[in-house]
């Protein structure tokens, strides 16, 4: 990741003035167009506008993609919701108090005032090895693939108001099949605060991050607290 700097004067004034110039060119952020979204704070980035009018922000740590949301629930020939796909094991679960809610079942209108997201991001997809299961409160989300396109899920519905579990998975394929051996190399996993606008899904506040690469061997579980407002 390239070591961050603090946003100048330059990046306010860009955002400001660009949209009212008779000729003003899109606005980039990581290198994804994100035109039509307002009301965004970057912070440790820098700024470039091109000849063309064109404002590029680059800021480590946010995700931008333009929007095919991906649904959590897991496709026809996955394993139904709740049990874990072969050669992965589920976390222990823990059986819930009647009155609360279900995980997996949609949160109530009104309980979570933000919208969580989870984005993958690969140096080079399909380098590392890995593929990653992600479980939320001991329930199977889905598999994230190291051969795939980036991956972007909204897993508001998955989570209840308050402190969740989330459990991720890393298994090595056959070290025999590795494409590389390189630290460079990198397939993470981010969960954050976000939210969807001008066809872009944006994490402006990153909560959690697993990541391995490609110079890894062992398989890995990690479980992180994700806390929700």
């Amino acid at each position: 990741m390239k070591n961050p700097l603090f946003p100048s004067a330059a990046l306010a004034a860009a955002l400001t003035l660009a949209p009212f110039g008779a000729h003003a060119g899109s606005v980039f952020l990581n290198g994804v167009k994100i035109d039509g979204v307002t009301n965004q704070k970057f912070e440790k980035a820098t700024v470039r506008i091109d000849e063309a009018g064109n404002v590029h922000i680059d800021a480590p740590g946010y995700a931008a993609r333009v929007s095919t949301v991906t649904p959590a629930a897991p496709p026809a020939s996955a394993p139904a919701p709740g049990t874990a796909p072969s050669g992965a094991a589920a976390p222990a679960a823990k059986t819930p108090p009647a009155a609360q809610q279900a995980p997996g079942a949609p949160t109530a209108p009104g309980r979570l005032t933000q919208r969580y997201w989870l984005v993958t991001e690969q140096t080079v997809p399909g380098m590392t090895g890995y593929d990653i299961d992600v479980f939320i409160n001991s329930t199977w989300l889905r598999k994230l693939r190291g051969n795939e396109d980036q991956v972007v899920v909204d897993i508001t519905r998955n989570l209840r108001p308050g402190a969740n579990k989330v459990t991720f998975i890393a298994r090595k394929g056959n070290p025999g099949d590795a494409r590389s051996s390189s630290p460079a190399h990198v397939f993470r996993v981010i969960i954050g605060e976000g939210n969807e606008g001008g066809g872009n899904v944006m994490i402006d506040n990153p909560l959690l991050r697993f990541q391995k690469t490609a110079a890894d061997t062992q398989d890995a579980t990690q479980e992180f607290t994700l806390t929700t407002r």
